[in-house]
């Protein structure tokens, strides 16, 4: 605009606008500013002592935190006609009250968690999915604990209900076969009833473990155990219905030793959650390599670029990584890990009744598939 209105002062307005391809309805558009016409007051209208009157009612304590259509309505039910509905809001948005004016409550702003783990028994996620049974609307709630380092399951529960006391059992059976030492473990969980029931809270206190909370209606705030659930409920084998408790013990006795000491997760490498539990990942990862840097020395010619190498460990998992900076020691959830030499449990395991709930914990050996440890 500032070019065209100098070169037009020279060439006129057509030719500068032509030169610079810039339409001449524009120009005169921009130039010519636009005259607002004040709207005239319709006969209709109501008159400023009735309008004050509309708004003392509106703003009395009777009707101050009632909606003008429900005003309107008692007002006709007394026989009195103020104005339309239409004209309340209008006179309620001149005074900027048009907005939510029933008395509600206001929920709390929830503080997003933010947890990092830097290897196994840092961080524990925890949840609680249903399994169909045998007639419709019938139910069978499965607990399980998740390490979200090493993805490795280290405890489940399967009864018929769900209650913060069986939580509790899971939790604390779950904490001893691992040795958790005081101030080591964070468990995060979302906001069902057994999560914050005080059954539960007592007990992580007690055990010195930090409990995290999802926040409200957020998805995200507990992937690892949804991800894992997704993994266990579209496998080939899974049933569309369990036939009784027995039923789902038999399948979860088979899945999960499955789950943790063959299935090869992608976001670990492709390494199984028991190696990188027990701390082999480093050696696999290794011999991964010597068959990299072997096949490379017999066949250059087949790798284009450089020398193959494997895919590397994660050596940071977060849940809701924050945006800004944040070093490893300040990160939120991280705080300083003891080592710990897991004590060796022999395998023992009792069937339950249908009626009667299962704990299992996975308890660290040396061998390559997890030892199970079953309990009443």
């Amino acid at each position: 605009m500032a070019t065209v209105e100098i070169l037009a002062r020279e060439v006129g307005v057509a030719a500068a606008c032509h030169a610079f391809d810039f339409p001449r309805a524009t120009w005169y558009r921009r130039k010519t500013p636009k005259l607002v016409m004040p709207r005239p007051t319709p006969e209709r209208a109501l008159t400023a002592v009735e309008r004050r009157a509309v708004l003392d009612v509106l703003h009395s304590d009777r009707f101050v935190d009632v909606a003008p259509p429900a005003v309107y309505a008692v007002l006709l039910d007394e026989g009195t006609w103020l104005c339309s509905v239409r004209t309340m809001y209008r006179l309620l948005a001149e005074e900027g009250e048009v907005r939510e004016r029933r008395n509600q409550l206001r929920h709390p702003v929830y503080t997003k968690p933010e947890l990092l783990a830097t290897g196994p028994k840092q961080v524990w996620s925890w949840d609680i999915t249903k399994l169909k049974g045998p007639e419709h609307w019938s139910y069978f709630q499965l607990y399980v604990i998740l390490d979200i380092f090493s993805r490795y399951v280290v405890g489940w529960l399967l009864a018929d209900r769900e209650t913060a006391a069986l939580a509790e059992q899971l939790i604390s059976e779950a904490c001893a076969k691992e040795a958790i030492d005081p101030k080591q473990l964070t468990i995060h969980s979302d906001r069902g009833p057994s999560m914050t029931s005080k059954t539960v809270a007592q007990l992580l206190a007690d055990l010195e473990v930090t409990r995290s909370l999802s926040r409200p209606h957020v998805s995200n705030d507990n992937p690892y155990s949804e991800s894992q659930f997704k993994t266990m409920k579209y496998r080939p084998t899974f049933p569309k219905r369990f036939g009784s408790a027995e039923d789902a013990r038999a399948f979860c006795r088979v899945f999960f030793p499955w789950y943790n000491s063959e299935h090869r997760h992608s976001g670990i490498a492709y390494l199984t959650p028991v190696d990188v539990h027990h701390g082999r990942a480093p050696n696999i990862l290794a011999a991964r390599q010597a068959t990299l840097d072997a096949a490379y020395a017999a066949h250059p010619e087949r790798f284009a670029g450089k020398p193959p190498a494997v895919a590397k460990l994660p050596q940071k998992v977060w849940i809701n990584p924050p945006t800004g900076k944040t070093t490893l020691q300040d990160a939120p959830g991280s705080t300083r890990r003891t080592q710990v030499d897991p004590q060796h449990h022999p395998i023992s395991e009792k069937h339950s009744t249908s009626s009667e709930p299962e704990t299992v914990v996975f308890t660290p050996q040396k061998q390559a598939a997890p030892e199970v440890a079953a309990a009443h």
